[in-house]
């Protein structure tokens, strides 16, 4: 691996997983049509997420920090309650004590939320895996993929912004989105805009809908990153591009999550699902050409 390719790679990355436009469905066409080599060494795909998420962390580094404080609260909560259970069944009626109450500030329900979006993303990651890996070899899904991206983005423009944060979102809705977020493992669905899109349609506010994207794909990257770490193999390039690469990612994956914040007010994601859809054609052309 070059010092370019990976600055290239790191600027994919970067851009494609928080931008509406399906890092792995691009990966798939620059591999495919014009030849590039986009397979690297494990160790640096490692490091290309990492950027990201390093990204998010910055970004949204008070919600996250809340999230973890009232992680803990919850599982210290539910220890207690367990704790209470175990001695209840010891006691009598007029001694037992009452359990707490856990989940009872917006962010524990925003801690539950991302648990229970993370699920059905997990399943679904699993029963796509071979789906997956064979349409990284072939141009035809991905392009059917960008299709509906470019569909759910010109959607996305004509959805009203709707009211419930994590003080209202319900768990239903959490499910709905993580559900999406599993689908997105398909090479050309979007992460970020599908989900985004999802959010809105389950009526997050605006601003909500991104955050609670990007929030929830911290636990799938990391999923992501911890199911490569078996395959590591030693380094085949000088190590200071690797961390290139993620510096790159990170600082790319920052700008564009701010950019983001700005598109989502502005309604504006019909040059994303034009190019979207332009992206989609060339692929199924490209299937039938090549």
């Amino acid at each position: 691996m070059s010092l370019i390719q990976a600055i290239l790679l790191g600027l994919i990355q970067g851009m494609a997983e928080f931008l509406p436009i399906s890092s792995s469905g691009h990966l798939v066409i620059l591999k495919n049509i014009f030849q590039l080599k986009t397979d690297t060494d494990k160790v640096y795909d490692i490091m290309l997420h990492l950027g990201t998420l390093i990204a998010v962390f910055v970004v949204y580094w008070k919600d996250i920090k809340e999230l973890i404080i009232e992680g803990f609260c919850i599982l210290g909560g539910w220890c207690t309650n367990a704790g209470r259970f175990i001695a209840n069944r010891f006691r009598g009626n007029n001694s037992r004590k009452a359990y707490k109450s856990v989940i009872n500030t917006p962010y524990r329900r925003f801690v539950l939320m991302i648990i229970l979006s993370t699920i059905p993303t997990g399943i679904l990651g699993l029963l796509l895996e071979k789906l997956v890996g064979d349409a990284s070899t072939k141009l035809l899904l991905p392009g059917c993929c960008l299709l509906v991206t470019a569909g759910l983005l010109a959607l996305a423009d004509h959805i009203g912004g709707g009211r419930k944060t994590e003080k209202t979102a319900t768990y239903k809705d959490s499910l709905f989105v993580g559900t999406v977020q599993g689908i997105a493992t398909l090479p050309g669905i979007s992460r970020s805009g599908s989900t985004i899109v999802a959010c809105m349609l389950c009526g997050f506010e605006k601003e909500f809908a991104v955050k609670y994207s990007f929030i929830m794909s911290i636990p799938a990257i990391l999923g992501a990153v911890v199911l490569e770490i078996p395959k590591l193999g030693s380094l085949t390039s000088p190590f200071a591009y690797y961390i290139t690469g993620m510096v790159v990612a990170g600082v790319v994956g920052f700008l564009c999550i701010k950019f983001m914040l700005v598109l989502i007010k502005k309604n504006k994601f019909t040059i994303f699902s034009i190019y979207c859809l332009c992206a989609g054609i060339l692929a199924i052309v490209g299937y039938f050409v090549m």
